[in-house]
C-alpha cells in the first residue's frame, strides 16, 4: 500500500514537474513580426531581446541602421520589430562631392529625409529610382540664376548648366575665337553669377596714301642772284598700306598698319637758283634797292621790312605756300602790281620794286605787323 501511496506521490511530482516546464516554455516562446526594409515576414523566437532576435536570425547591423524597438529592449509576444538599413547616398551638386546616409529605400525619400530636395535641380536618377544596400550615386545641377552680358545686351537666365560655356548656351550667345570672355568658357557659374563677352570684329583694309617729293635746289652760275627756274615738276608718289582695325562691341578700339607697299615712287623736283651777282642797284633804292617809283617812297627802309618779314631771304616760301619771298607777297598781290609768275622766281630788285609800287596804292597796310619797319 505505502509503495502504491508513493508511486502516486512520485507520479504526482513528475506531473508537477511537467506542469512548470509548460508554463516556463509558454511564457519564453513569442511569435513576433520582423519588418527588414519594409518586408515583413512571422517569427516564432524564444529570444529575450530584439538583439538576441536579430542574432538568432543572421541580420547584422551598424551604425547607419535604423533598429525599433532597440538592440537592448526585451522582446515582447507579438513584438514588431522594424529595421531599416542604411545606405550611403553619394551626391556630387554642380561638381562638389558630398555624402549623406540615409534609411530611405528611394532618391525622394532620401532627399526628403536629408532635407535636400533641390527643387528644378536636374538629377541623374529619377526621384523615383531605388536606393540599394550597396548605395547609389547621384548628381544634382542645381537651377542658377546667371546674368550674361554680350555685345552690350544683358541676358537674365535660370539655367542648371555647370559652366560659363553652358550659360552662353543658355542665353543663345555665340562666341567666336576672337571675342573676350570675363572667365574662361570651362570655369564654374553658381547662383548670382555675371558673365561678360565683348564681341571682337577684326577687319584688315587696303588705304591708300600720297608720298610727297622734294624739291633739289641746284646753283646756276649763268642766272643772276634771287632768280630760279623750275627744271622739271615733281609728282607725288602712292603708297598703300595695309591696316588692321579691331572694334570691340562695335566700337573702334585700335587701329595699326600691318604692312606697306610702294606703288608708285615720287619724282623730285628740280629748281635751279641763280648764284651770278647782280649789278648794282642806282643809288637812291631804299635799303632794299628796286627801281624808283617816286613820291618819297624810294628812301622808305625798305631792307628793315625784309628783314622783318622774311628774314631778308628773296627765295623764302611761307610753311603754307601762300606767302613769297622778301616780302611775303601772295600770288594776287604780286600780279596786281604787275608781277609774272611767282615773287621768288625774280630777284631781289623785282621785288622791292613790286613793294614800293604796292605802297605807293596801298601804304603800310599789307604788312600789318612789320610795316613799321619802314619807319625806322
Amino acid at each position: 500500500m505505502r509503495n502504491k501511496i508513493l508511486v502516486g506521490l512520485l507520479s504526482a511530482g513528475i506531473i508537477a514537474t511537467g506542469s512548470a516546464g509548460t508554463a516556463a516554455y509558454a511564457s519564453s516562446h513569442k511569435d513576433v513580426t520582423l519588418a527588414l526594409d519594409g518586408s515583413e515576414r512571422s517569427v516564432s523566437t524564444f529570444s529575450g531581446t530584439v538583439g538576441d532576435l536579430l542574432e538568432s536570425q543572421n541580420i547584422t547591423v551598424g551604425k547607419h541602421d535604423l533598429v525599433a524597438p532597440g538592440v537592448s529592449d526585451q522582446l515582447e509576444d507579438g513584438e514588431r520589430v522594424v529595421v531599416r538599413f542604411g545606405r550611403e547616398l553619394r551626391v556630387q551638386v554642380d561638381g562638389k562631392p558630398v555624402s549623406y546616409w540615409t534609411t530611405a529605400s528611394t532618391v525622394d525619400g532620401a532627399l526628403d529625409q536629408t532635407g535636400l530636395r533641390y527643387e528644378g535641380a536636374v538629377l541623374s536618377a529619377s526621384r523615383s529610382a531605388g536606393i540599394g544596400r550597396d548605395g547609389l550615386d547621384l548628381t544634382v545641377r542645381t537651377a542658377k540664376d546667371v546674368t550674361v552680358i554680350a555685345g552690350g545686351k544683358r541676358h537674365a537666365i535660370t539655367t542648371t548648366g555647370l559652366t560659363v560655356a553652358d550659360a552662353l548656351k543658355a542665353a543663345k550667345v555665340k562666341a567666336d575665337r576672337d571675342d573676350r570672355l570675363s572667365h574662361k568658357a570651362t570655369a564654374r557659374i553658381k547662383d548670382g553669377s555675371a558673365v561678360r563677352l565683348v564681341k571682337v570684329k577684326q577687319v584688315t583694309k587696303k588705304v591708300a596714301s600720297s608720298i610727297a617729293y622734294k624739291t633739289v635746289r641746284q646753283a646756276d652760275s649763268s642766272m643772276y642772284e634771287g632768280d630760279s627756274e623750275t627744271e622739271r615738276a615733281g609728282s607725288t608718289g602712292e603708297l598703300i598700306s595695309t591696316v588692321k582695325v579691331v572694334y570691340f562691341d562695335g566700337k573702334l578700339k585700335s587701329k595699326r598698319t600691318i604692312g606697306t607697299k610702294v606703288t608708285e615712287k615720287p619724282v623730285n623736283a628740280i629748281v635751279q637758283y641763280g648764284t651770278k651777282e647782280e649789278p648794282a642797284e642806282p643809288s637812291g633804292g631804299g635799303g632794299g634797292g628796286g627801281g624808283p617809283v617816286g613820291g618819297g617812297v624810294d628812301s622808305l627802309n625798305w631792307g628793315a621790312l625784309a628783314q622783318c618779314e622774311s628774314g631778308g631771304d628773296p627765295n623764302i616760301v611761307s610753311s603754307g605756300g601762300s606767302f613769297y619771298g622778301l616780302y611775303q607777297f601772295t600770288i594776287s598781290t604780286w600780279h596786281s602790281v604787275g608781277g609774272t609768275g611767282v615773287p621768288t622766281d625774280h630777284s631781289a630788285g623785282e621785288q622791292t620794286y613790286r613793294a614800293k609800287v604796292l605802297y605807293k596804292s596801298s601804304g603800310a597796310g599789307p604788312w600789318p605787323v612789320c610795316g613799321r619797319q619802314l619807319f625806322s
